[in-house]
């Protein structure tokens, strides 16, 4: 049994890239963008109705020359990923989004910062996929598009689980809930000792969130991407419609 193997991550825009910049059949970019070859064939026209802001395969270790030679030499050659874009097994940092979603991360996050404030950033860093600069925009209004954002349950735009929403609002409840001064009927302030195990608590698990931003880094970079692709595609757009 034949594996189909993974396609781009910005497929539409890695063929728009490789009908620019090399001689590869529309079969052979249809098949490895896993796109149809008419929409490959529209973009060599200049006939779809989107247009998109290239990326290069080979930059993001996708593709390497030699293959696109392969490919050139041959057109019956099926080009071989060489790099999958993203790790579907991976457990711990920010978790990656579809293109399609990334659009509905700041309703997703409006709607925890208004109906979970007790969630530390780093929580919806790691519950949405997104940054500590995009939370921050959004909770002080200073965000581009703060007009159009709409607060919505992350776990209906799909962002999320219940599981691990719930899950979330959990440790923030027991974490605010271990930081309370203790005050029971006839107790004593609280030793010392104790203190400095929850200062130790809350280094670590700085450093953890620190760790985690750390392997997220890559990921960071094709989100930062993805939007940058979407600004100019909201650009080009904009300039069409005033013409």
């Amino acid at each position: 049994m034949t594996v189909a193997q993974p396609t781009p991550l910005m497929p539409h825009a890695t063929a728009s890239w490789l009908v620019d910049n090399t001689a590869l059949s529309f079969e052979q970019i249809a098949a490895f963008c896993g796109l149809h070859i008419l929409e490959v064939q529209a973009m060599a026209d200049d006939l779809a109705g989107q247009k998109y802001t290239g990326r290069d395969p080979v930059h993001s270790g996708e593709l390497t020359h030699e293959e696109i030679e392969r490919g050139q030499a041959d057109p019956n050659y099926s080009l071989k990923m060489q790099k999958a874009p993203v790790d579907v097994s991976r457990t711990k940092g920010p978790r990656y989004t579809p293109v399609s979603k990334r659009q509905d991360k700041p309703d997703g996050i409006a709607w925890i910062l208004r109906s979970h404030p007790e969630i530390s950033d780093a929580q919806i860093g790691k519950l949405i996929g997104t940054t500590r600069n995009t939370i921050n925009a959004i909770r002080d209004r200073s965000h581009w598009n703060i007009q159009n954002i709409q607060p919505k349950d992350p776990v209906t735009l799909g962002l999320c689980s219940q599981r691990e929403l719930d899950a979330a609002v959990a440790k923030a409840a027991k974490k605010a809930a271990a930081q309370a001064p203790a005050a029971e009927e006839g107790e004593e302030l609280a030793p010392a000792p104790e203190k400095k195990d929850d200062r130790a608590a809350l280094i670590e698990e700085l450093k953890a969130e620190r760790e985690a931003a750390s392997k997220a880094a890559a990921e960071a970079a094709q989100e930062a991407e993805a939007e940058a692709w979407l600004e100019a595609k909201r650009a080009a757009e904009a300039d069409s419609g005033e013409s």
